[in-house]
């Protein structure tokens, strides 16, 4: 079978939609049914967005293929018979609230290290482990998007028997897969022996193994130390005997042995991966299993405001908290972009986010405009793409749907009166006068997600609007006078830009310094020495509460 470039798959100048090539590649293989969608983590820390790349984009190939009439089952291998090898700086319960070390018992962690996640207590004592923990919170992340998805124990895996075929196999052929194995480490010699045992004294994997008997399916091992980055997990020193069922592949030869246990046709994985398992475990495959491994993908890792995403160094955002912040569908176009493209997840910057998003929605219902020529390709590209994948966005596609723009929603948030952010909108032009209730709702939920990042980022809608009434303050008459004039630009129709320019004119006019009338303007709709960039905030307000407001008059 002809290998394929895990780089290239996806890429196709004759498909508008990655996945639809990807699903090609699928295809050409001629799977049986159902086909099998993989991904997987070592659940070492909080499960954070970058976890939930793998996800989706298996997730939109697996959608392509059943638009195609395929049965598909999705599946995502919890890792958790990994070890231990260094505390996480953070962690997070089961409501994907984070928390720091100093709130959990630490130095319990701190000597389960080496062993097993899954026998690794639970630091909140809500789950059957460590591992389990984190587990399910991924599980919900995938709930929260609307991904059917069916989550896999690696240690149950192990435990059930499932993987004795492999291991027998990789410890029969232990010169081969030595072999193999050697042209990708440098540590593999002939004494190593690709199993890890658990010993039965300290419960650390230890990969000391010293000697194999097959036809009585135990392997002797010693515990010895393990190296763990810069760091040396200590064994115990105990010798004794394990079972298959007690230990576990290296990672190595674990991931193709994934691939042949649970039938798998597609599995997207990180750069990471491509550069070093992804060729060891498709040579391992086909050289040491003598099977073929799934049709593989690179997907881009994207950062998080500009720095790597990382659960060891605590720069992480959560499924949990990015959901305060943005509505599912949201998330999920930003997941439905090229996987080969990196991009940066800026919380600063998710208005941008929720804009393309908008306009996205806008070209699936032959919405939005473009000037230019060059605009205009683009515009008839990103229409063809909303055509084939906005409907897997959303929960149904509903032409009555309403968005309020993201800044506006922000803008909304300063006042705590639902009714009033309603009438608002509608005065706008955000709320026509036939919309259905339920999406009047739905629109409206979108403020408190604006309001939270507003919070969140504290930035220029980060304002408690005092619109009920006007802040307990005199001007003198020649403030009042260009406060005045600058209710009149606004009443004309004058944009932020406009209304900006005014106030420095104004202040000019009248013999006001410009920081006492900008001053002015906060204390009116704040009652704040300071606030945003008041031009182009007035701008985004109702004219006519504005040009009250600045003629003192409500």
């Amino acid at each position: 079978m002809t290998e394929l470039d895990p780089y290239e798959v996806g890429r196709s100048s004759d498909r508008v939609f990655w996945a639809d090539a990807v699903a090609d590649a699928v295809e050409a293989r001629d799977p049986d049914e159902p086909i099998v969608i993989k991904g997987g983590v070592s659940p070492s820390g909080v499960p954070h967005l970058g976890h939930v790349n793998e996800i989706m984009r298996g997730y939109f190939v697996a959608e392509a293929l059943r638009d195609r009439g395929h049965e598909v089952r999705q599946v995502f291998t919890s890792d958790d018979r990994d070890r231990l090898r260094k505390l996480p700086r953070r962690l997070a319960d089961l409501d994907g609230n984070v928390v720091g070390l100093g709130e959990v018992d630490a130095g319990a962690l701190g000597r389960n290290l080496g062993k097993p996640y899954t026998d690794i207590p639970d630091p909140f004592g809500c789950c059957d482990s460590y591992g389990a923990h984190f587990t399910k919170i991924l599980e919900r992340d995938a709930e929260r998007l609307g991904v059917p998805i069916e989550f896999v124990s690696n240690t149950a895996l192990y435990e059930s028997g499932e993987f004795d075929d492999a291991i027998e196999h990789v410890l029969a052929n232990q010169d081969r897969a030595r072999e193999v194995l050697s042209q990708y480490q440098a540590k593999v010699d002939e004494h190593y022996v690709p199993f890890q045992a658990q010993c039965a004294e300290c419960g650390h994997l230890t990969e000391e193994i010293t000697d194999v008997d097959l036809d009585a399916g135990e392997i002797e091992y010693v515990c010895a130390d393990v190296e763990a980055g810069e760091e040396t997990i200590e064994g115990c020193s105990h010798e004794g005997t394990a079972s298959l069922r007690e230990g576990k592949l290296p990672w190595r030869f674990e991931w193709p042995a994934q691939w042949d246990v649970l039938g798998v046709d597609f599995e997207p994985f990180g750069k990471d991966h491509a550069e070093g398992s992804w060729p060891s475990g498709e040579d391992i495959a086909r050289n040491v299993f003598d099977s073929e491994p799934p049709v593989p993908m690179v997907y881009e890792w994207f950062t998080l405001d500009g720095e790597a995403l990382s659960s060891s160094s605590g720069n992480i955002v959560t499924v949990e908290e990015v959901l305060e912040l943005l509505e599912p569908e949201v998330l999920r176009y930003f997941f439905l972009k090229d996987p080969t493209t990196a991009r940066d997840f800026s919380i600063e910057g998710l208005d941008q986010l929720v804009d393309e998003f908008d306009r996205f929605e806008q070209r699936y219902f032959g919405g939005g405009e473009a000037d230019g020529d060059r605009a205009a390709e683009l515009a008839e590209r990103e229409a063809e793409l909303a055509e084939r994948a906005y409907p897997l966005l959303v929960d149904e596609v509903r032409p009555e749907r309403l968005r309020i723009p993201y800044t506006f929603a922000a803008v909304l948030g300063m006042t705590d009166d639902p009714e009033l952010r309603e009438e608002i909108a509608r005065r706008e032009g955000h709320i026509p006068e036939d919309a259905p209730d339920w999406a009047v709702e739905k629109a409206l939920d979108r403020v408190e997600r604006a309001r939270e990042w507003a919070r969140r980022t504290d930035n220029e809608f980060n304002y408690e609007l005092k619109r009920e009434s006007i802040p307990d303050i005199e001007f003198d008459s020649a403030t009042s006078a260009a406060l005045a004039d600058v209710a009149d630009v606004v009443q004309s129709g004058g944009d932020g830009e406009d209304i900006q320019a005014e106030i420095y004119e104004a202040a000019d006019r009248h013999g006001v310094e410009v920081a006492d009338l900008f001053g002015a303007g906060y204390r009116l709709f704040f009652d704040l020495e300071e606030g945003p960039k008041l031009g182009p905030f007035l701008a985004k307000l109702d004219r006519s509460f504005v040009v009250d407001r600045l003629r003192q008059e409500r």
